[in-house]
């Protein structure tokens, strides 16, 4: 019974559908496998979590509560979107940081992966600050979107072309709370997303 009522949540849009692609007890798994990862690379060194706002919000809180020792956190903004329902190309900062990075080993949290244009931006940035290591850790992989030569160094999941939300993704700001992580998809009257976040 509560399981048709969390998919009638899903699916509460006209005209949109949201089929689950990765449960949220999946994501759990691995968030704590990940966190068990980055703990070994970096034993007992204070680690410095930036996320990259908004979707890997989910993401970094989990990753966080999961890493022992000492932990910080900042937040980080860039628009590449825009209105558009695809990326521009072109990168800008909306959002900065917080504090200094320099000597500090940083974590640059992302929800998703798939052209690199965003974290090829961040990283030079980051990189100009002088951090002690730069390690980058992504829920999502989207490897057959990627233009640039930019990889994640821990890894949640490698999925395939396709427009996804929850666990922080969105949709023109929907979607962001649902539990799990599902591929969205559109009547034919309805618009279809022109490329992935």
């Amino acid at each position: 019974m509560a399981k048709k009522k969390r998919n009638s949540a899903r699916n509460q849009y006209p005209g949109e559908k949201v089929r689950v692609l990765i449960s949220s007890s999946r994501i759990q798994r691995k968030i704590k496998e990940l966190s068990r990862q980055i703990a070994k690379d970096f034993q007992g060194e204070p680690l410095h979590l930036v996320g990259v706002l908004k979707g890997s919000v989910f993401f970094l809180s989990d990753l966080a509560r999961n890493i022992p020792g000492q932990v910080s956190i900042d937040f980080i903004a860039v628009s590449s979107y825009g209105k558009e329902m695809h990326s521009s190309g072109q990168v800008r900062l909306t959002r900065d940081l917080d504090a200094s990075i320099e000597g500090k080993t940083v974590i640059v949290v992302e929800d998703i992966l798939d052209t690199g244009m965003t974290l090829q931006y961040l990283l030079k940035i980051f990189e100009q600050r002088k951090p002690k290591h730069l390690r980058i850790a992504a829920l999502l992989d989207k490897p057959e979107r990627r233009i640039t030569a930019v990889h994640a160094d821990y890894v949640g999941f490698t999925i395939p072309n396709e427009f996804v939300v929850g666990f922080g993704l969105d949709y023109s700001e929907r979607y962001r709370n649902l539990p799990d992580i599902g591929v969205l998809s559109f009547t034919k009257s309805s618009k279809k997303p022109a490329g992935a976040k």
